[in-house]
């Protein structure tokens, strides 16, 4: 089940999540960018990671580091205040992405499904590129029913053959949460491989011109 820090109002999900943080940043030491009035000196980094941590822990109930989804390698630098690391870029350009816990219960979300429904869907989904399989996709569903966000019932008691998945209230909360992180960055990650596919369209050699907009 999922370990939850104060009362239930705070943690209502934001779609804007990151744009939140960057608010609470700057109250907390009056920044005003490069090209601001009275642009201070950076806060310690020190700083930035417990009020960051304090920040996640009012959104998701739970500190980076303790947290089921964002505890992994994957999120490290996000445990020590470090917001600006993308993980979809860099575990894009690696092995994984991340984003299997959040289309599963996005299929879930939709309607209930079994672990075979739900592989069959991702497999069309991305034109057979990728294919999971069910040493990846069942124990996922038993952790997401262990954290409380999935529920599985026997579709016949008797047989127990095929276990069919719905997204429980708790999951439904939890899957805006991770949405309102996680899409912004991901994002970014298709904004960042559009300009690496603009890249690699050119010849070998040739010069790649500069973004005019600085980006």
């Amino acid at each position: 089940m999922i370990h939850r820090h104060g009362g239930p109002g705070r943690h209502k999900a934001r779609r804007d999540f990151w744009r939140a943080w960057r608010e609470e940043r700057r109250r907390r030491w009056h920044e005003h960018g490069p090209h601001g009035p009275d642009f201070p000196p950076p806060p310690p980094p020190g700083e930035v990671a417990h009020a960051w941590h304090e920040f996640f822990l009012g959104f998701m109930g739970a500190s980076p580091e303790e947290h089921w989804f964002f505890g992994g390698r994957r999120f490290s630098p996000w445990h020590q205040g470090m917001d600006t690391f993308n993980p979809f870029v860099a575990n894009l350009l690696s092995k994984g992405g991340g984003l299997l816990p959040l289309l599963v219960m996005q299929l879930v979300a939709q309607k209930p499904r079994y672990g075979n429904e739900i592989m069959e869907i991702i497999a069309e989904r991305t034109g057979g590129q990728w294919v999971s399989n069910p040493g990846a996709i069942y124990p996922l569903l038993t952790q997401l029913e262990e954290q409380g966000l999935v529920e599985g019932v026997w579709e016949d008691p008797q047989k127990r053959t095929i276990r069919i998945y719905s997204l429980t209230e708790d999951g439904v909360q939890e899957l805006a949460r991770l949405k309102a992180i996680v899409r912004p960055k991901l994002s970014e990650a298709i904004e960042v491989l559009q300009k690496f596919e603009r890249d690699l369209s050119g010849d070998p050699g040739e010069t790649v011109p500069e973004d005019p907009a600085g980006e």
